[in-house]
């Protein structure tokens, strides 16, 4: 028969397909394996309704044959088959898919779900084969048709003898060239491999001759290598059962088996969605934090499958940034894909899966923290500072979803507590919700400004994480209560009688402070008295939104930014070096030096560089002789 040519569109998509809709040559047997299903699926739909038509299972499954010296690979399968229109209209018209068709038409019926939707995935192949060679045999016909092609320059179709319905497939293999090495795809370990990567939850056998040893018959000790049929997809999938018969172990193997991770998860969600959107899926919470889950390099994401059929590594989009440590896979058959199936459009489905999603997530932390405290703060250890990260980021536009998930060390228990731990055994004269950030919970204990704090009773949260407190500036208040830091200007701890007090030491001692701040213009705002002091003779407070901790993490990063807190100079107006600095304010040069050495010894405190420390020394040793 002569050599008929594809449609000029179909042509071009061909060309195109080949060459570059599909980003791995891998999928090629994916695609012709879920056809291959979906041939099978028909004829059990077909039974549904066709009482001469009995529908037994174990008849069906779908065969790999690869041939190293002819240099061709078969995939055959035992499903409904072909007539010569049916090849014309399906083969004969690249994206005019024959499995969409049928589950239109079938659509009312139950049963199982046709996976192949796009007519473009017979076509990858191509990607592999020099030439393709389709022969099948439709059920209640006794005439077989070979169609063959060497590509976008047409097919034949001719009269062929197959004695069993169904449809065999045989992909003459390319050569090897200098940067491709096409030998892979007749390699047992490497079909293995693509099959339980792609295909291991195809509903019937996967079927393949495997070598492998056994004993020989007649000799002790001695082995014989043969060729086994194996089945080698496991057929159902772990989503796919009750969680009634699923035990923690199942779990367990399963996170092991996908290789999420080398830890045991900490928990897992088995979601079964039958509402707006149909999908299941099974996410995992890990122990362990990936090595470079805070690098560029960490790619986020879930498996994504279709019906079964593996179509996405790692789907980004059915997870938010700060809850990009869950691992896991979502299976969905509302999902709108493109014509290679590896890429999803951006449609309602996904995005009510995404919501759903976040949503369980969220919930099995709120669970986790409440009723496993200590696996959450295993997880939180992990994983927090993430949460704290997303609080911060796209504007504080998720720290509603984040709020109730942090954690943050207590002064009063020393543990972690929440935000709703914190609040709810609060005084009721407390107004706010008080923090000291520092680099280490050690230093922040020694810090001079929490001493009127704890004084008064207050509990106060310890930031030690850099992104602390800029997520904590972000989320403003927690249950209408506002977060204050130790080292603001105003604690709001004053009472009427303190504040009268507090203007007078003021007032008193206006000229000195008025002195030493023109002592240390540009490196502070001013000098007072302190109201939070109590045992030791300075601290540096800070107005303004940048406090002393946010100025030195923002002046670490890469582009250095210049950014400076307005800080405050404090006083202890009752301690004894006060009565020192007092008696030297007539001696400009004494003045000056005392007050050099408190601002200095005021940002050792803080954890601040000194400008000169030989200066520094000096003038130590220049109040020891």
């Amino acid at each position: 028969m002569a050599k008929q040519q594809f449609k000029a569109e179909s042509k071009r998509l061909l060309e195109m397909m080949i060459n570059s809709i599909y980003t791995q040559r891998e999928i090629f047997l994916r695609e012709l394996i879920s056809n291959a299903s979906d041939a099978i699926d028909k004829i059990y739909y077909k039974a549904l309704t066709d009482d001469n038509l009995t529908f037994n299972k174990e008849d069906y499954y779908v065969k790999i044959t690869a041939d190293k010296a002819t240099r061709t690979l078969t995939i055959t399968d035992t499903g409904i088959g072909m007539t010569k229109e049916d090849i014309e209209n399906n083969l004969g018209v690249i994206a005019k898919s024959g499995s969409l068709a049928f589950k239109s038409e079938n659509e009312a019926k139950d049963g199982h779900n046709i996976i192949g939707q796009f007519g473009v995935g017979f076509y990858s192949a191509f990607m592999v084969a020099d030439v393709v060679t389709v022969t099948s045999r439709a059920l209640g016909s006794d005439e077989a048709y070979k169609w063959e092609s060497e590509g976008a320059d047409g097919y034949t179709i001719t009269p062929a003898e197959k004695d069993s319905v169904g449809t065999e497939i045989v992909l003459k293999i390319k050569e090897n060239t200098e940067d491709d090495q096409y030998d892979e795809y007749l390699e047992e370990y490497r079909l293995r491999a693509i099959i339980k990567k792609y295909s291991d939850f195809i509903r019937y056998p996967i079927k393949m001759d495997v070598k492998t040893q056994r004993p020989k018959e007649d000799a002790e000790n001695e082995f014989e290598e043969v060729q086994e049929e194996q089945t080698i997809n496991s057929m159902v999938p772990i989503w796919r059962k009750n969680k009634s018969e699923l035990t923690e172990e199942d779990y367990q193997n399963f996170y092991n088996e996908k290789r999420y991770g080398f830890d045991k998860p900490l928990k897992h969600v088995h979601i079964k969605a039958d509402g707006a959107v149909v999908y299941n899926a099974i996410l995992f919470i890990p122990e362990n934090t990936p090595f470079d889950y805070y690098t560029k390099e960490y790619e986020k994401g879930l498996e994504l499958y279709s019906n079964g059929v593996l179509i996405m590594d790692k789907c980004g989009d059915l997870l938010p940034d700060y809850f990009s440590f869950v691992k896991g896979m979502v299976d969905s058959e509302d999902l709108s894909l493109n014509i290679s199936r590896e890429m999803l459009q951006h449609d309602r489905q996904l995005t009510l899966i995404a919501k759903n999603i976040k949503n369980k997530v969220k919930s099995a932390l709120q669970s986790m923290m409440k009723d496993e405290r200590e696996n959450y703060e295993k997880f939180f250890a992990s994983f927090g500072r993430g949460l704290k990260f997303g609080v911060y980021n796209d504007y504080g536009m998720n720290k509603e979803d984040l709020q109730d998930l942090l954690l943050f060390t207590s002064s009063k228990e020393k543990k972690l507590v929440s935000l709703d731990e914190y609040v709810s055994r609060m005084p009721e004269d407390q107004k706010f919700i008080y923090y000291a950030s520092g680099d280490s919970i050690d230093r922040i204990e020694k810090l001079p400004q929490t001493e009127m704090v704890l004084d008064k009773g207050y509990e106060i949260l310890y930031f030690t994480d850099d992104v602390d407190e800029f997520a904590i500036k972000m989320l403003m208040k927690y249950k209408e209560k506002e977060f204050k830091s130790v080292s603001s200007g105003d604690l709001g701890l004053d009472s009427e009688g303190d504040q009268q007090e507090n203007d007078a030491e003021e007032s008193d001692n206006k000229e000195l402070f008025e002195a030493m701040g023109s002592l240390l213009a540009g490196k502070v705002k001013s000098v007072k008295a302190s109201k939070r002091l109590k045992s030791h003779p300075v601290c540096l407070s800070t107005e303004g939104e940048v406090s002393i901790e946010m100025e030195k993490i923002l002046k670490a990063m890469p582009n250095g930014q210049d950014v400076q807190a307005d800080k405050v100079l404090e006083i202890n107006t009752n301690h004894e070096v006060f009565k020192s600095l007092k008696a030297q304010q007539a001696d400009q040069d004494k003045l000056k030096l005392y007050t050099n050495l408190l601002y200095n010894q005021a940002l050792l405190i803080e954890g601040l560089p000194i400008a000169d420390p030989v200066e520094f020394t000096n003038d130590i040793c220049k109040i020891m002789v």
